[in-house]
């Protein structure tokens, strides 16, 4: 199940939740996933913009972050909207 979060993120430039274990202890955060391998994710969070990397044994659960209900169809239609607007 995780690993569908993972793809959402990473085709749709969407940020997920996950919950992850690492040095800093057990701790939410919010992701956009740029690429993955087999054993590592790439992502970038909204505070730093530079990609860091995750082993996947680190990921302990994947949703939704908050306001996204899953809808990518819904979500490129806001997106296409707002670029409109531009």
């Amino acid at each position: 199940m995780i690993d569908r979060f993972l793809r959402y993120s990473m085709e749709h430039g969407r940020k997920i939740a996950v919950m992850l274990q690492d040095e800093k202890g057990i701790r939410r955060v919010n992701i956009t996933v740029t690429r993955t391998d087999e054993n590592t994710v790439y992502f970038i969070t909204a505070r730093g913009k530079k990609e860091k990397p995750l082993s996947r044994r680190c990921i302990l659960s994947a949703a939704y972050a908050r306001g996204d209900d899953g809808d990518s169809l819904k979500n490129e239609n806001v997106q296409n909207t707002q670029n409109q607007k531009i």
